[in-house]
């Protein structure tokens, strides 16, 4: 049986998958700079067949990263660059936006409060307040396993929540929620109550509760959470932590809404 590993994985040309992606990625660059262009053209820059570009302009076509520009075989940066500088533009607003509500928030609860976006099955930390030796800004953290992360799979529709129940889930502690029926328990009690907790599943000792976040647009863009060890943050302090949190995510939402108004 053929091993379809990284280094083994070649196309015809003999190039791999990355060298492919890598090509095309170059491409983007070059008609931002030179603006449309054609396969003979975007060859010549890059050093390759004119083939080669033809194939890498249909795929990046196929996902509108690139469009055809009048019908002389030339091509120019497709929507979906906007659509994608679009969501970049708004995570990085509401980090920016956020950042105060959070710094405050902290101070209140004495915890350590953070925003959090959905990237691929992670959610990723955009924010946090205060700054501590322990830097989560950037790192991706599992669904299942952190309050966020279960208001983020909570906002799924039928179709992704199904495709995210079926990945693999890691234990992390003793606590960590895998068994289909009990998480998809779990993400029901969080809809129903609009927040979401996590005790000692994602690191034995800090728990954590996170309500959505909303973008200008009105729709989930994220999720605001605070985090506190065992000791100095329990089941005794989530409900009033939870309405917290719900307040400043009102809070956040305005502001974003009022940037967006014309």
């Amino acid at each position: 049986m053929r091993n379809h590993t990284a280094g083994n994985d070649a196309g015809p040309d003999g190039r791999t998958s990355t060298q492919a992606v890598d090509r095309a990625l170059s491409i983007l660059p070059l008609l931002a700079r030179r603006g449309p262009s054609g396969a003979t053209e975007l060859a010549k820059e890059l050093g390759v067949h004119k083939s080669t570009v033809s194939r890498l302009l249909a795929a990046l076509e196929r996902h509108r990263l690139v469009e055809p520009a009048g019908g002389r075989g030339k091509y120019r940066l497709g929507f979906g660059i906007v659509r994608l500088a679009g969501a970049t533009a708004a995570q990085l607003d509401i980090a920016a936006e956020s950042r105060p509500f959070c710094a405050q928030l902290a101070a209140e609860l004495s915890g350590t409060v953070s925003v959090s976006v959905l990237e691929g099955w992670y959610a990723t930390a955009v924010v946090q307040e205060p700054p501590t030796d322990r830097n989560w800004i950037g790192l991706r953290s599992p669904l299942h396993a952190t309050a966020g992360g279960k208001v983020l799979m909570a906002s799924f529709g039928a179709e992704a929540l199904h495709e995210a129940l079926d990945r693999p889930r890691e234990r992390y502690t003793d606590r960590t929620v895998i068994a289909r029926g009990a998480l998809v328990a779990e993400l029901s009690r969080v809809r129903d109550r609009g927040w979401a907790v996590t005790q000692g599943e994602f690191e034995a000792d800090l728990n954590a509760v996170a309500v959505p976040l909303r973008g200008a647009s009105g729709q989930i863009a994220g999720t605001l959470s605070v985090s506190g060890r065992g000791d100095r943050f329990g089941p005794a302090e989530y409900r009033s932590a939870a309405v917290a949190l719900a307040h400043t995510a009102d809070d956040i939402f305005a502001r974003l809404q009022l940037l967006a108004s014309p």
